[in-house]
């Protein structure tokens, strides 16, 4: 690969736009016509066009100055987006323009190349933010479930050989800074120094751009899996099952069974693959919130904590000797969960896999119906998450009837994978 021209000169400066400067692209969040919102341009080849702050790909966009860096990578070059246009057709629902219901994602951020095809061919570097594919879901899981009779192959959904047919859908953070600072309950002016100051200064024109008001954020992303007809989750007839779970390394990938991370969410799947073949629609919402989205390093120091505090772990020291370590007890909060929800069409959930009170205010607040609660049954709870359970329950995470305690897990003497 021929390397990129590069200028002998490098201007670096902290305050690269003055303050007077306005876009020549304005959004206009949560307009219905997508020409009048406007496309969100990230770009950083031609920053006149420029009318967001920060990069397209989050956090993967250092890997992309890596790969410049490198000279692996043309810094001017841009995606040919021919035949990536999504394989399943989801909205535009109302909740897309509905005042406040959408700010952390945007809502036309899978359908760049159709809707801006004409600014695309003119040469503004207009980047889709939300991508959906077609794809098949396997875990070993599902077929102990299959072979215990609680799942059956129907050749559709769930096939003879465990997996599960999916729509998947990834989208990157589009956050519209006064709709997150209303949410959290500040003003966007504190919100826009916050987030300058506790990003060491990396995005100046948090405070010297006021004319933009769109964020792309360098933080992880959201996959949306969907088991069953997408149609069917703006269809007030159609049933839903949903589990929206925060990420959790070491139990959802390498199986840890400190937690009830990747248990609860091989639950939520197989309920999803039910519902899905009753003829309602599955949906696991999976988003990038690390150990309580304070990081994999400040989780597993608050583990050494916990391990090694005189009389051993405890329930009543769970979320103390977190905020000892990381100042807060847990950052996931979950005002902004509901966004993809919303996104998605979805008014009423029938089923939601989870015990988080927080979860559950963060959903039925922003206007969606939850219609059952469902706990993690207690055979899935491995012995060593008995402490993390417990403290979830006594902080005030929700515990409905049939939700295992503090007696019922002392009967748990190891980790039955058959019945997973």
């Amino acid at each position: 690969m021929s390397s990129p021209n590069r200028s002998t000169h490098i201007r670096l400066t902290s305050h690269p736009e003055p303050s007077t400067a306005t876009s020549r692209h304005p959004i206009r969040w949560g307009a219905q016509d997508p020409k009048e919102r406007g496309p969100v341009i990230g770009s950083v080849t031609n920053p006149a066009d420029r009318n967001v702050i920060g990069a397209h790909g989050g956090s993967y966009s250092l890997y992309r100055a890596l790969a410049i860096s490198s000279r692996a990578l043309n810094p001017v070059a841009r995606p040919d987006l021919h035949n990536t246009h999504p394989t399943a057709e989801i909205g535009p629902h109302p909740q897309w323009f509905e005042p406040g219901k959408i700010v952390s994602l945007d809502p036309w951020g899978h359908l760049v190349g159709q809707v801006y095809g004409d600014e695309i061919a003119g040469g503004v570097d207009i980047r889709p933010t939300i991508a959906i594919t077609k794809a098949r879901l396997n875990m070993p899981e599902i077929l102990s479930a299959m072979g215990l009779k609680r799942l059956k192959a129907d050749g559709g959904v769930l096939h003879e050989s465990g997996d599960i047919s999916v729509t998947k859908v990834a989208v990157d953070p589009v956050w519209y800074l006064p709709g997150i600072a209303a949410r959290f309950g500040c003003s966007e002016g504190e919100l826009r120094r916050t987030l300058f100051e506790q990003t060491g200064g990396m995005f100046p024109e948090l405070v010297t751009r006021p004319d933009m008001s769109v964020f792309l954020p360098p933080i992880g992303n959201i996959t949306v899996y969907i088991i069953g007809d997408v149609a069917g989750l703006s269809d007030p007839k159609r049933r839903i099952a949903c589990r929206v779970h925060d990420e959790c390394n070491g139990s959802d990938v390498f199986g840890s069974d400190i937690c009830t991370c990747r248990p609860y969410l091989v639950h939520g799947i197989e309920e999803c693959v039910r519902e899905a073949q009753s003829g309602g629609v599955g949906v696991i919402a999976y988003n990038r919130k690390e150990g309580r989205a304070l990081g994999e390093v400040t989780k597993f120091l608050v583990y050494n904590a916990r391990k090694r505090q005189e009389g051993g772990d405890s329930a009543t020291t769970y979320f103390e000797r977190t905020e000892c370590v990381a100042g807060v007890q847990d950052a996931r909060f979950q005002q902004l969960m509901p966004d993809v929800l919303h996104w998605l069409g979805i008014r009423r959930i029938d089923r939601l896999m989870s015990m988080s009170n927080m979860k559950y205010d963060a959903i039925t607040g922003s206007g969606i119906e939850v219609v059952e609660r469902v706990p993690i049954p207690a055979e899935l709870v491995p012995p060593d998450a008995q402490v993390e359970l417990e403290a979830k329950k006594a902080a005030g995470y929700y515990t409905p009837d049939g939700a295992p305690d503090a007696s019922d897990l002392s009967q748990v003497k190891g980790r039955d994978l058959e019945r997973f």
